[in-house]
């Protein structure tokens, strides 16, 4: 594939815009970026004037992107696993953001973030572990920051200071840090909705229907907002592994 010079320096401005900070060497006509802020690696490039290009080396964040673009076909650069083309900037602006907050937030990378951040704090003493979960629950908050594009899972909401990040199986019941940090383990609610389902009034079925507990009554409901059907928008697999335990184990299905 050959690149103009324009062609290149806008694929370079994108990247850069996006979180791909740091210039790799060209491969086979392909601009490749990589990132100071997360694993992923992209290709980018361009088919004429049709469309433009990105490949990228995570199977996981590549499988997350279907609603942005279309499949690319191979064959793919080399450590390229995916990709997808689209067909004007703005649109790979929005891929590539999309793909950096993916590949952020993503299972194990909360996780490793973490063990980085601890790794010579002291962890001794109660006041000690203190201090090591609340640096585990900001990086959980921002992973779902990054994961839920900002912005409540319900109702859209995108004031970033009032959402709260909901672990879906609470921190103290999790058997590892691994589950504590999946990213899949939590949703970003606007505050009246993480208390309600930190409380048990409301949860949540497997298709993202918000079922609301017989314990609140009319008024109570329309208060909170929840006197309309809600749903969660875009829950994946990895959500519906924790769902089942706050439906069982959290959830006040019946009214008093």
């Amino acid at each position: 594939m050959n690149l103009s010079p324009l062609t290149q320096t806008l694929l370079e401005k994108v990247a850069t815009d996006n979180g791909f900070d740091r210039a790799l060497a060209p491969e086979g006509g392909w601009r490749v970026f990589a990132s100071t802020q997360c694993p992923l690696r992209v290709w980018l490039g361009a088919s004429g004037d049709a469309a433009l290009l990105a490949a990228f080396s995570q199977h996981n964040v590549a499988r997350a992107l279907d609603d942005y673009g279309a499949p690319m076909m191979g064959p793919f650069p080399e450590g390229a696993v995916a990709g997808r083309m689209v067909p004007d900037v703005p649109a790979l602006h929005r891929l590539l953001r999309r793909a950096f907050q993916l590949s952020r937030s993503l299972p194990h990378e909360l996780l490793h973030t973490f063990v980085q951040q601890v790794a010579a704090l002291p962890k001794t003493t109660e006041a000690e572990r203190l201090v090591v979960q609340r640096v585990g629950q900001d990086v959980f908050r921002a992973g779902l920051l990054d994961y839920w594009e900002g912005r409540c899972a319900v109702t859209g909401l995108a004031v970033a200071a009032l959402l709260r990040a909901s672990h879906i199986k609470p921190w103290a019941d999790c058997e590892t840090d691994a589950e504590r940090l999946d990213v899949y383990n939590g949703l970003l609610l606007a505050p009246q909705l993480d208390a309600a389902f930190d409380r048990g009034f409301i949860t949540v079925e497997d298709d993202g229907a918000i079922v609301v507990s017989a314990a609140l009554d009319d008024r109570s409901r329309g208060i909170l907002g929840l006197e309309h059907p809600l749903r969660i928008r875009g829950l994946a697999d990895g959500h519906r592994t924790y769902l089942p335990w706050h439906r069982e184990r959290v959830f006040e299905g019946a009214g008093p």
